[in-house]
């Protein structure tokens, strides 16, 4: 695992400096058939991405938001696929706010095992597998362990939602709890934050896709947390509808 921690932690960085270039150089923003919006950003990423994974690892397929058009019939038999979001938070991307990143995990018997999260504007890298524990690098210098930080009893709550994708249900939600402070953040990088004990709790409502989730949660694992499904049971991956139901990720 710490090998392949490493080459998917250069990957995503590779990736990064991608979308940074795009960025840099300014972009047009088209719609896919879903009406999801991509950019070149998006585009140049996944190559990066695609290119290196086939030439590392040519056994494990890879299905990628850029890259869907798998059959069901075929992927439902694997043991083992990435599974990329090659720029996650593509509206935080276009309106430049910096909350953009990384995706890459590695999917066992459709369960992220092994996560990666790169946000490329604050170069902070995030990593995590059960093996190995939880680490961030930033800017570069040499990673850290990470965990959680679950709520001391009667201890009002930090809560991280979608920056982008606000639900009238995460209001009712919140008002069952002791809330101390609402934070709102785009991308994986929420899962992040939880991760490192800077919040205690991740609540989404709103429709997601496995892609936007899987490095996150296997990173919150590996902190120590937890994400279910809004029925309390194990989060499902590599359904034949890869839309995600609301979860709730925790310290």
């Amino acid at each position: 695992m710490k090998k392949m921690i490493t080459n998917l932690s250069n990957i995503a960085r590779e990736a990064g400096a991608a979308i940074m270039e795009v960025r840099s150089k300014g972009f047009d923003v088209l719609n896919k058939d879903d009406k999801s919006p991509v950019t070149a950003a998006d585009i140049a990423s996944n190559k990066v991405i695609a290119k290196h994974l086939a030439e590392l690892y040519p056994e494990i397929p890879v299905l990628s938001e850029e890259g869907t058009k798998i059959p069901y019939e075929e992927r439902k038999l694997w043991k083992d696929f990435f599974l990329v979001d090659p720029l996650d938070g593509t509206k935080e991307f276009i309106k430049d706010n910096g909350e953009f990143c990384v995706c890459i995990a590695l999917m066992r018997e459709n369960r992220p095992v092994l996560g990666v999260v790169y946000a490329p504007t604050q170069d902070t890298l995030y990593t995590g597998s059960i093996e190995t524990g939880a680490q961030v690098s930033r800017k570069g210098e040499k990673p850290v362990s990470i965990s959680t930080t679950p709520p001391a009893e009667g201890e009002g709550l930090n809560i991280v939602g979608s920056r982008s994708h606000p639900a009238p249900a995460l209001a009712e939600y919140l008002e069952t709890l002791n809330v101390k402070e609402m934070t709102p953040a785009g991308s994986a990088i929420k899962f992040c934050l939880v991760a490192e004990g800077k919040a205690h709790q991740y609540p989404r409502f709103n429709p997601t896709m496995e892609w936007d989730t899987a490095a996150g949660q296997a990173i919150v694992e590996a902190a120590g947390g937890s994400m279910l499904g809004l029925d309390g049971k194990e989060f499902p991956y590599n359904k034949e509808n890869l839309r995600n139901a609301g979860f709730i990720v925790k310290a």
